[in-house]
């Protein structure tokens, strides 16, 4: 099995666009990654969270589902989800297999190995390192380097 991560998709309505959903279920058919599980979570406008799988919308129910689904997003990531939303706005929580690096991983583990740790990096992060080191320097900066990984990532 190659490495599995949970990923929250925000969006600024209370409703999925079937078009995301679409896009995110593509991955598979590309072989980059293997939808495990998949749940949307809504903030109405008065702050109440819900959660709906996505068999239960006309329009989505084929989208994410096959052999492999399994119910393993829980009430806690629902809460935690929640918490990152506006009210009046939903959300696509996937958890998802990376296909891509299946084969790595698993030569990895028969080594002895594991992933220590793994670390997103925003893409506005990543445009202001590029930007940064785009620029040219000014004789009264010093050069210095630049890190896309978040602080608390970062080893000193």
């Amino acid at each position: 099995m190659g490495p599995v991560e949970f990923i929250v998709l925000a969006f600024p309505e209370e409703q999925l666009r079937v078009e995301a959903v679409a896009a995110v279920a593509a991955l598979r058919k590309d072989g980059a990654v293997r939808p495990i599980d998949s749940l949307v979570v809504t903030k109405t406008a008065r702050g109440e969270v819900l959660a709906a799988e996505l068999t239960e919308f006309d329009e989505l129910k084929d989208v994410l589902v096959g052999e492999d689904a399994a119910q393993l997003i829980g009430p806690e990531d629902v809460r935690e989800a929640g918490e990152l939303l506006e009210n009046g706005n939903c959300a696509l929580l996937v958890l998802v297999e990376h296909l891509w690096a299946q084969e790595a991983a698993e030569v990895v583990r028969k080594a002895g190995g594991h992933i220590a740790a793994s670390v997103r990096i925003p893409p506005e992060r990543l445009q202001e390192v590029r930007a940064a080191l785009a620029a040219p320097a000014t004789a009264s900066a010093p050069a210095t380097a630049t890190s896309t990984a978040p602080a608390a990532a970062q080893k000193g």
